[in-house]
């Protein structure tokens, strides 16, 4: 039996309740505040390579890695010295510089499908302003999005969106909004192509869309890969009316392998956003087209976005040094070895044992669901044991393995990631499978 390790957290308790003085809900993003765990949140100390510290000393092994932004782990002294290098000469001038057009060009080389690129501060950012370029781009209105993919806050995107918002609500997502934010937004369920079809084939709503975002692989209500089948139709039907396909690979850009889903599945977009991977640990994303599409942005077109602090100097300089790395050859292979390592087993036991739950993996992203042994729609998840899942989630906290605070989120692997530290985390589920009342398939 796997020892608990985690101690009292007073002090992290203490600078909590400080906080909720201070800060709304005591947190900057609500999935932080653990509402749906019954458990006071973490409040992070330091972090190197693969673990956490706390305000109280206690240490953690991390599967959030800043939501899949630190692919390389905390701390990679590459990726240090080069923003404290870009600080020392100057942390942000609100003008161009060198250093954004050296990481454009290096994405630009990855990722087939962009010609030209933008950075911004945020994903949200990113996916609000491909959605205005493909307004811009097209001359038309609609915009498709899928029931839980999650493509940040923006108000015309807060529609049966994934992520923190699944635990909140279903449909608009927030309120807040206008009745007019949401009205030229169509939301289709995930990996459901016949519902794909009966829209495309609506001469009148099909040629007013402007733009269909889908997550490749979506990670917000869970891992969830979309099928193959399901992109090759989104890519006919967008081409055959002229609306514009946008991939929103925030999370999944560099994280599945330098050219993106896109190159996984072979399917391309018109319109790529980035994020997480692409800021080096820092905030940063970027959306990208062919040059024609990203021509309508201001000052060359009518297409107006614009940030003060869009291609951070420190930010550019991280994010370069990150994908470096990336480059080296056999990354990608060594980190699915490791995420291998922890999910085959569990996966096995799963299947040997007829347990109902089920471990969703796209290369280093995971998620294991409970209560039901396939998901591939949001409709999936809406009989997910979410009860086991916080009992699973304090077991795993107490032992030192911190995973992404939600059963609507994924986990990540990060190249730091040791044998030791895998193979403990995979005995903890092992153990947490055995132990604790799991009921098999067809048992009351």
């Amino acid at each position: 039996m796997l020892d608990c390790l985690i101690g009292e957290r007073k002090k992290s308790k203490k600078i909590y309740a400080q906080s909720c003085d201070v800060i709304a809900s005591g947190v900057n993003s609500p999935v932080r505040g653990f509402a749906n765990l019954s458990m006071d949140p973490l409040i992070v100390q330091s972090g190197y390579q693969d673990e956490i510290v706390d305000a109280d000393g206690n240490r953690y092994l991390d599967y959030c890695q800043s939501w899949g932004a630190l692919i390389c782990g905390h701390c990679h002294p590459t990726i240090v010295e080069a923003a404290q290098m870009q600080v020392a000469r100057g942390s942000t001038f609100g003008i161009a510089t060198q250093i954004e057009q050296q990481l454009a060009a290096k994405i630009c080389t990855h990722v087939q499908s962009m010609e030209s690129l933008r950075f911004v501060s945020s994903g949200t950012e990113a996916t609000m302003s491909a959605i205005r370029v493909a307004r811009g781009f097209t001359k038309k209105e609609y915009i498709v999005k899928f029931t839980g993919n999650y493509h940040g806050h923006s108000d015309q995107l807060l529609v049966q969106a994934g992520s923190g918002v699944a635990e909140l609500c279903s449909s608009a997502s927030s309120a807040g909004l206008a009745p007019d934010a949401v009205r030229y937004t169509l939301c289709l369920p995930f990996n459901c192509i016949d519902s794909i079809k009966r829209l495309f084939r609506d001469p009148v709503m099909a040629n007013n869309i402007a733009a269909v975002i889908v997550e490749p692989v979506a990670a917000n209500m869970g891992v969830v890969a979309a099928m193959p089948a399901f992109l090759e139709q989104l890519r006919v039907e967008t081409e055959r009316v002229g609306s514009l396909l946008i991939f929103d690979e925030v999370i999944s850009g560099f994280r599945v392998g330098l050219g993106g889903a896109q190159e996984l599945y072979g399917v391309y977009p018109d319109l790529t956003c980035l994020g997480k991977i692409v800021g080096g640990g820092y905030p940063a994303a970027a959306f990208g087209a062919r040059r024609e599409i990203m021509d309508q942005l201001a000052p060359k077109g009518d297409v107006y976005q614009a940030g003060t602090l869009s291609g951070n100097p420190v930010a550019m300089a991280a994010a370069l040094k990150t994908l470096e790395l990336c480059e080296k050859e056999g990354f990608y292979k060594n980190l699915q070895e490791k995420t291998d390592l922890l999910t085959k087993p569990i996966n096995a036991f799963i299947e040997e044992k007829g347990i109902n739950a089920c471990i969703a993996q796209c290369g280093s992203l995971f998620t294991l669901f409970f209560g039901t042994k396939r998901v591939r729609s949001f409709e999936d998840t809406k009989g997910l044991d979410l009860e086991m899942f916080k009992s699973y989630y304090h077991f795993m906290f107490s032992r030192g393995i911190y995973l992404s605070p939600s059963q609507f989120e994924a986990n990540f692997v990060s190249s730091a990631h040791t044998e030791e530290h895998l193979l403990k985390t995979k005995d903890a589920i092992l153990e947490f499978l055995t132990q604790n009342g799991i009921s098999s398939v067809g048992e009351v």
